[in-house]
């Protein structure tokens, strides 16, 4: 489905475009124009002229056809839903209408990677989001080339937007639609399974090492189902038929392997993405964030996949709009980083499209953000908030002692392996308590132990009060922790550092042919089950333990303690034979051993404790049965009689054992009541020295890992900063006005070359007071002029001569800085010299007219261009017995009594003036009041006095 918007020049650009498109490109096209609301638009008759494909004017209910063009009516706002339009009522929007980017984003969600934009001419930005939104989901994305359009307006806010795919003119666009129509790879972006066929998984393999090794991402536990509709994305832009063209196409190409990047990782967000979102956390995470909390401690907040910004800026933005007037007293740093190093330049400048202003509002756009030629960018308190840093979430070392994460829409591209990297991390960087965020389409299900859900559709999650998770990847292919069952063995052993429990235990296991057994920790809790062990183990009635001694039979647990913490204390392995376990009313026969297992782990300790079943070894002794009334043979033991031999030995040897333990246990007890509270004091003083000890570990790694971030931060402010300074220095330098800057103290803080050479001044002179100096110009109240303009903050002028007699205009005014603060005043002095030398050489120049005028002795007058007296000589005045009130600025065909106004004169006079004729002796007879019967002769020519009446 192709989406086509254009405003004004539209109509050109529709024309060209639809006359060039074939009729089988299996493309259904919806036409949006900016029109006034009115009954009937004439363009569905219009177009119908110059294309084949039938054409029609939208209606509600309307299931989008292919080959097929449709108009959005004038007076209605249209959207795409389940391939059906539906129309509403236009709204007036207090802001600009965008009909275009309304229709876009729909159809961006409809369709997904199905949905075409195109952006023809036009004003404004309108069309910006909704090509963002196509981009963001696989589709492809067209502009108008400006050269081509009538208006680039739109064309051009897509294009600086980073949002195009194609920039051709109509007729081009039209004939790359087709070709796309046609790609063998279309299906791969068209179906709406938007899979894509089977391909040689090597060379998806290469494309993979492709990007890993010009980008330094290795995408392997990516989705790939997401990468694959990348590739045939990038396929189809790139004109390759074969996933092996692709592959060469990007070892001739280096730069395509950006590019690709750059589609892979969606780049594409907003600002307040989901206000609902913000709303639930100004209710819920922002209260808990400012309770309790010390003046001097900042909130700090982490904004993991930031793109280009938006979502760390609203962040900061919401958490201000809810402190209110208490945000002056708490300092913010939010954390944004990303995986692409262009995005966060954009971030950092936070400059945005016209457009971006509908997902901010009236308020929000008047407080945080300043006008900026093609668009608006966010304030400067507002940045100074953000740190944006280059960043691979799941191999470069997180930030830590956060009270939030906003991680929205990121793991959702991750497969199992980088999901279960990336959420203990979370876990790792929040402080106790602290909040993670995430996407509408994310979950934690599979770390229930992590995280507790505080708002179960926004996904609002807060960290529990538990140890950091650690999986052991040698036993990971069958071990799940308690609370994790079910979960993908697999999945699970691609989680964590590789260790050897399992290697190790099979090994010794295999050795003394494969008995069964457990391996658990120090703490006795299982963690892996080898063989059957149901005879020797089971579970206990209640709540539900993995722990060895609560599970072993009884009969067992006696020795198997004394062996386990034997086996602890001496390092080696421990053996137990003949222990008698009942079993269905008999007795079984077990050997024991326990084996310390060390797998590299640290202070960590396992241990293999095999159970062996030996009772086929031990046969019960029968004794042959006795004649009736005959006695036993002397000197020879009865069986009965042995058995009471073993069973009196053995109680023997156990007292002794026992009344060794008890007078072991009475000395113990007298030492350890004397020690007890020396080791319980130290023990409380070593346990808060290692939490100590652990939170500044934890403090100087984030501290190390927010300064390199600051560092480069602060480098790319500074390479700003330089070039500003460096046009600043060009600009002084190249106007030939001088400029002196003076700070509040009326001390010089900079003057340019021009000033240098007009003033008198040297190098050596900034830094002194302004007074201090003997300046070639006289100005005796200089000091007086600065301090008015810093008191009333109005711009005075003067002008002044310097010790030549040279004329300067003298100009001062207040010194502003960016936030609007007066730091002191600029002086600027321009030459005038010559503009007044000119000045007075035009009134000698007038005074020597008016004096050769006056001397005349024939009478002269001046007319304008309406024929009214501008002024007249003395001659004039004597000879027509007139006066100057009764003749300056009447008509000249009206003074005296209209002797003038005769019809040849009139003629006359209007040919000299159009055409700059001159005209001699041209002779009238008339009476004139006072003077009588004359014969006049009247010559005349056209002044050139600069001016239309003159």
């Amino acid at each position: 489905v192709v989406g086509i918007g254009a405003s004004a020049g539209g109509l050109e650009a529709f024309t060209q475009l639809l006359g060039n498109l074939p009729l089988d490109t299996g493309m259904g096209f919806i036409l949006l124009q900016h029109m006034a609301p009115r009954a009937h638009s004439m363009l569905p008759e219009i177009l119908a002229k110059v294309t084949r494909l039938p054409v029609a004017e939208a209606r509600d209910g309307m299931r989008v056809e292919p080959n097929r063009v449709y108009v959005t009516p004038p007076d209605r706002a249209m959207t795409l839903e389940g391939g059906v339009l539906r129309l509403r009522p236009r709204e007036e929007p207090r802001g600009q209408h965008r009909p275009i980017d309304v229709f876009l984003r729909s159809l961006a969600q409809d369709q997904g990677s199905r949905a075409i934009g195109v952006i023809l001419s036009g004003t404004a930005s309108d069309g910006v989001l909704g090509l963002q939104a196509i981009k963001a989901a696989g589709g492809i994305t067209f502009a108008q080339e400006v050269k081509s359009a009538k208006y680039a307006g739109m064309p051009e806010s897509a294009i600086a937007a980073g949002v195009v795919d194609f920039v051709l003119p109509p007729d081009q666009i039209a004939r790359q639609l087709a070709r796309l129509a046609h790609h063998p790879f279309a299906s791969a972006v068209l179906p709406a399974k938007e899979e894509l066929p089977a391909a040689d998984e090597s060379d998806f393999n290469q494309i993979l090492a492709l990007l890993k090794a010009g980008t330094g991402v290795d995408f392997t536990h990516y989705k790939h189902s997401t990468i694959k509709r990348r590739i045939a994305r990038r396929l189809m832009l790139t004109q390759q038929d074969t996933m092996a063209d692709y592959v060469r196409h990007l070892r001739e190409q280096p730069a395509e392997v950006k590019l690709l990047l750059e589609d892979i990782l969606i780049n594409v967000t907003s600002f307040f993405r989901e206000p609902e979102a913000f709303e639930a956390m100004q209710k819920l995470v922002f209260p808990e964030l400012v309770r309790s909390r010390s003046p001097d401690e900042p909130i700090r907040v982490w904004v993991p996949g930031c793109a280009s910004g938006e979502e760390a800026y609203s962040i900061a933005i919401s958490l201000l709009e809810f402190l209110g007037d208490m945000a002056s007293g708490v300092q913010i740093q939010i954390f944004a980083t990303d995986i692409e190093e262009a995005v966060i330049d954009k971030a950092r400048a936070g400059i945005y499209p016209e457009s971006a202003a509908d997902d901010l509002g009236p308020e929000r756009l008047r407080r945080f953000f300043s006008k900026v030629p093609g668009g608006y960018q966010v304030s400067k308190t507002i940045r100074d908030m953000c740190i944006f840093a280059k960043q691979n979430l799941v191999k470069d070392p997180p930030f830590s002692r956060l009270d939030l994460i906003s991680c929205r829409n990121v793991l959702i591209y991750f497969g199992p392996v980088l999901q279960k990297k990336a959420i203990p991390i979370f876990h790792f960087a929040l402080k106790p308590m602290g909040f993670l965020l995430l996407g509408k389409s994310e979950a934690l299900s599979a770390f229930p132990e992590l995280f507790t859900l505080v708002d179960k559709k926004f996904k609002i999650y807060v960290k529990k009060m538990a140890p950091p998770y650690l999986v052991i990847p040698a036993l990971a292919s069958e071990y799940t922790p308690p609370g994790r069952r079910g979960e993908p063995a697999a999945a699970a052993a691609e989680i964590a550092t590789p260790v050897d429990l399992q290697r190790e235990a099979d090994r010794l296991v295999l050795a003394r042919f494969a008995p069964a057994g457990v391996v658990v920790d120090e703490n006795l809790n299982i963690l892996h089950f080898l063989g059957h062990t149901g005879p020797f183990l089971e579970p206990i009635p209640g709540e539900a333990s993995l722990n060895l001694m609560k599970m072993a039979r009884e009969g067992l647990q006696m020795e198997l303690r004394a062996a386990l913490h034997a086996a602890f204390r001496g390092g080696s392995p421990v053996r137990k034979e003949g222990l008698r376990l009942r079993d269905n009313g008999g007795l079984r026969v077990v050997n024991l051993e326990v084996f310390p297992l060390r797998p590299g782990l640290g202070l960590d300790r396992y241990f293999l404790v095999t159970f062996e079943d030996v009772s086929q070894f031990y046969k019960p002794e029968t004794a042959a049965p006795e004649a009736p009334g005959k006695k036993p043979a002397k000197g020879k033991s009865t069986l009965k009689d042995r058995q009471i031999e073993e069973l009196q030995s053995e109680l023997v040897a156990s007292k002794e054992y026992l009344q060794a333990v008890i007078e072991e246990q009475d000395t113990a007890v007298e030492e350890l009541k004397s020690t007890n509270e020396e080791l319980m004091s130290a023990n409380e003083e070593l346990q808060s020295i290692n939490e100590e000890m652990e939170t500044s570990k934890e403090e100087l790694q984030s501290a190390n890992e927010e300064l390199a971030t600051l560092n480069e931060e602060l480098d790319n402010r500074n390479q700003e900063l330089g070039q500003a300074n460096n046009d600043l220095n060009n600009l002084l330098a190249a106007v030939q006005i001088a400029i002196v800057m003076l700070g509040p103290d009326l001390r010089i803080r900079r003057f340019n070359p021009a000033a240098q050479e007009m003033l008198n001044l040297i190098p050596a002179d900034l830094g002194r007071p302004i007074g201090d100096l003997k300046l070639k110009v006289e100005v005796p109240d200089l000091e007086g002029l600065i301090k008015e303009v810093l008191e009333h903050l109005a711009i005075r002028e003067r002008e002044v001569r310097d010790q030549e007699g040279r004329w300067f205009s003298l100009r001062i005014r207040p010194y502003r800085t960016s936030d609007n603060r007066i730091d002191g005043v600029v002086l600027a002095l321009v030459d005038v010299n010559l503009l007044k030398g000119s000045l007075e050489e035009a009134r000698i120049a007038q005074d020597y007219a008016q004096t050769i005028i006056a001397t005349m002795r024939e009478p002269s007058v001046v007319l304008d261009g309406k024929l009214r007296v501008v002024s007249a000589n003395n001659a004039y005045y004597q000879t027509f017995k007139a006066n100057s009130k009764d003749t300056e600025g009447h008509f000249f065909y009206e003074l005296g009594k209209g002797q003038w106004n005769l019809h040849a004169l009139r003629e006359l006079l209007s040919k000299v003036l159009p055409a700059n004729l001159i005209f001699h002796d041209f002779e009238m007879v008339q009476v004139f009041p006072g003077i009588g019967h004359r014969t006049m002769q009247l010559n005349g020519r056209l002044l050139s006095l600069g001016g239309p009446d003159r």
